[in-house]
Parts: C-alpha cells; sequence; structure tokens
C-alpha cells in the first residue's frame, strides 16, 4: 500500500510541488510583510514555519482518501484480508513521505531568510521532523471521516485545526526554548509522546471512521 500511494503521488507530482511551492511562499511572504527587523524575525520564524508546513498539509489532506473513494478502491480495501488499520498506516506513510518529507528538508534553507542560527534551524528541522507524522496520523482520522462529503476540505480543516494546536505549540516553543538557552528536551519528549499516541490509536480510529463513511 505504501508503495503504491507512493508511485501514485510520484506521477502527480503537480499536488506534491503545490504544497511546497506553497510552503515555500508563505514562508518567504513574512519577511517581506514585517520588515527586515532581525530580531523580530527570528523570534517569529518558529511559529511562522510551523503554521506554514501545518497549512500546506491541510492542501493534502483531502486527497488522502477521495481518489479511493471515487474510483471504488476504497471498498476494495475494506473487503481485503489484510488488516485495514496496517493498510490505513501504510497510505498514511506515503503521504508523510510524498507531502512533509519535502518540506522538512526545505527548512533549515527557508530558516536562514529568518536569519536563525545554525542550531535553532536544526531544532526546528527535527521538531517538523517528529511532529509532522502526527499532523498526519491526525489529520487522517478527519479525512476518513469526511470522505464522500461536499466540501470536505472545508470540514477537514474546521474539524483538524484544534487538534493540531499542541503539536504546533510544543514544535515551536522547543525552538525558543533553544534561542533562550534552556533545554529541548522537555518539548521533543512530549512531541514524541504524542507521535506514540498516535501510531497507537490514529490507524485504527481512520479504519472505523472509514467503515463508516462507507456505509
Amino acid at each position: 500500500m505504501f508503495m503504491r500511494d507512493f508511485r501514485i503521488a510520484m506521477r502527480r507530482r503537480a499536488d506534491t510541488l503545490a504544497s511546497l511551492f506553497f510552503f515555500v511562499m508563505v514562508s518567504s511572504l513574512f519577511p517581506l510583510g514585517v520588515g527586515p527587523e532581525p530580531e523580530l524575525l527570528r523570534r517569529m520564524a518558529p511559529g511562522v514555519l510551523w503554521v506554514a508546513a501545518l497549512l500546506a498539509l491541510l492542501l493534502a489532506l483531502p486527497r488522502l482518501f477521495a481518489d479511493d473513494h471515487q474510483d471504488g478502491t476504497l471498498e476494495q480495501l475494506l473487503l481485503s484480508a489484510q488488516p485495514l488499520s496496517l493498510l490505513v498506516l501504510g497510505k498514511i506513510a506515503a503521504q508523510w513521505v510524498t507531502a512533509c518529507l519535502p518540506l522538512i528538508l526545505m527548512t533549515p534553507l527557508l530558516a536562514l531568510q529568518f536569519g536563525l542560527s545554525a542550531g535553532a534551524g536544526m531544532v526546528l528541522t527535527l521538531s517538523l521532523l517528529v511532529g509532522t507524522p502526527v499532523l498526519c496520523l491526525v489529520g487522517a482520522v478527519t479525512a476518513a471521516l469526511t470522505v464522500g462529503l461536499r466540501g470536505a476540505g472545508l470540514l477537514i480543516a474546521l474539524l483538524t485545526l484544534p487538534l493540531y494546536i499542541p503539536v504546533l505549540i510544543f514544535g515551536a516553543g522547543a525552538v525558543e526554548s533553544y534561542n533562550a538557552g534552556l533545554g529541548v528536551a522537555g518539548h521533543f519528549s512530549l512531541l514524541g509522546a504524542m507521535l506514540v499516541l498516535s501510531l497507537a490509536g490514529a490507524p485504527a480510529a481512520v479504519a472505523a471512521a472509514l467503515r463508516i463513511s462507507v456505509e
């Protein structure tokens, strides 16, 4: 399932590039809008880049199950002998690789325009590396609940954004703690705990939501 969705994403590179382009554009517009003051840009950088990554992921979430629902693949997955939660986990992993990993790889470069140090840029990149899988797993639950509904993209945003707030707070907070000379272990521990809980519960929740949506 992972390789299937990965190959499909590679054939539809415009969708992947659209999310990446959105992330780059939103991140680049903030320095132009607020001015060149270095201290202000450094304070804003973690929140701006995290919000930009979050919004870029929201662009990709509606496509997670919509195409499979339209062509009948989703019904075949529900009838498969393989556990649906494992198939769902493969789809989410493919989405993270194609939608989130390019954003993470661009983050160190984008951090430079905000005047972040190399260490702060590394902390920001690592926080996205740990936090974005949580965003994908949580977002997959709302994508499954709204599959096949008209205006699913807006519903996904309304349902998902409140759930993303803790990840956003601790992800951006890790960089702020580093800049203040404080430890970042606590922030990464909480992000790791969220990741473990999401991995444990989200695939089963997505599977149940898909069954409800299809029925």
